[in-house]
């Protein structure tokens, strides 16, 4: 079979045991990023937002000297907020996967670059 430019068996058996390990580790780290608290704040620090590695809100807490500002400055706060913990959070989730995958290019939907 292999003369034919087809895997042998060894190669098949080997791949097919990478790709349920692979499996195996992206559920655990499924679990580990459900688990996870990343908190990103606004640039003054008196809004923050915290998401799960699953990019799941969590909570916001608003410093009571921002709820004095004008309504656009708290919204703009806290939408930086929100951003920089949503960075955070794929940073972190596309790191873990390469970790898992050593490295290999999944193209995964909303972690890949450029989605």
């Amino acid at each position: 079979m292999a003369a034919f430019g087809l895997p042998n068996f060894g190669q098949l058996t080997e791949a097919f045991r990478k790709a349920q390990q692979i499996q195996q580790d992206a559920q655990k780290l499924q679990e580990e990023l459900d688990e996870m608290e990343i908190e990103g704040k606004s640039q003054d620090g008196r809004a923050s937002v915290w998401l799960s590695g699953n990019q799941k809100p969590i909570r916001i807490r608003l410093e009571p000297s921002l709820l004095a500002e004008a309504p656009s400055i708290i919204e703009s706060a806290t939408l930086e907020a929100l951003q920089t913990a949503y960075e955070l959070s794929t940073t972190n989730m596309k790191n873990k996967m390469e970790e898992i995958t050593g490295g290999l290019n999944l193209n995964i939907p909303g972690i890949s670059d450029g989605n």
